[in-house]
């Protein structure tokens, strides 16, 4: 049963309804690649220009911290409006990311990238899942070995959603040799253009390139890109998997 709205609720879905009325896109998205990055990078653009960005984010980090009866009517106006997905290639970003930040990241990290998120500057991609690990997280081999100030970065992750297209990528690596399991792991941040990084698209049978497989070599990411504290990886993925799942 829909929850009954008040005066303010009925105001708000009339302004989501009528703006999506005249801004949602005439063509429809493509499904994957750079034209597919271009067109939900322009439809955030214009969702931000508007006031219509990080809709659940806080209000100080640039959102404008809705509450959830708010948020669904602004969803159930996109579906009527035929409004792109939002499950588009923005979806790391927004949903995954963004939130991670928020609630882990240093002052620094979040006041570089969230902006860059928000205003639909910049893709993300998710650096979580590897070969023969299955659904099992916490088994992973990639690692990260510091060096002075960065993590040199070595292995292999799959079904990394835009890898592609993505800028940037939440990767979580183990930084403790010898740890096992859900110790000794770190969330970082990773430039998805450092030099040692290799991307390659997988093709579904409809030829769309969804995932891909991300290979490190010896990639050089800085420790002030570790978010929440080297070696709090597993606490820092289960926020996000948290933001994910809901």
């Amino acid at each position: 049963m829909r929850h009954e709205l008040d005066d303010a609720d009925r105001s708000f879905e009339r302004e989501a309804r009528e703006w999506l009325r005249l801004h949602v896109p005439k063509t429809p998205p493509p499904h994957s690649g750079p034209a597919a990055r271009d067109h939900a990078l322009q439809w955030l653009r214009t969702r931000h220009a508007h006031g219509w960005s990080g809709l659940a984010w806080p209000q100080a980090w640039g959102g404008r911290g809705l509450s959830l009866e708010r948020q669904m009517l602004w969803y159930e106006a996109c579906v009527d409006a035929g409004a792109p997905s939002p499950l588009d290639a923005t979806f790391v970003s927004l949903n995954h990311a963004g939130p991670t930040l928020i609630a882990c990241g240093t002052e620094e990290q979040k006041a570089f990238h969230l902006p860059r998120i928000l205003s639909g500057e910049v893709l993300w991609c998710q650096g979580f899942s590897e070969p023969e690990a299955g659904s099992d997280l916490a088994s992973l081999r990639t690692r990260g070995v510091v060096d002075g100030d960065h993590l040199v970065v070595n292995g292999h992750k799959i079904w990394s959603s835009y890898a592609d297209i993505a800028d940037y990528q939440e990767l979580l690596i183990r930084t403790v040799p010898g740890s096992h399991r859900h110790q000794g792991l770190s969330w970082i941040i990773c430039d998805m253009r450092a030099p040692g990084i290799t991307v390659r698209p997988i093709r579904n049978m409809a030829g769309e390139t969804h995932f891909a497989e991300v290979f490190y070599d010896d990639v050089r990411i800085p420790l002030t890109h570790v978010v929440g504290h080297l070696h709090d990886g597993w606490r820092v993925a289960l926020t996000t998997l948290s933001f994910e799942r809901s």
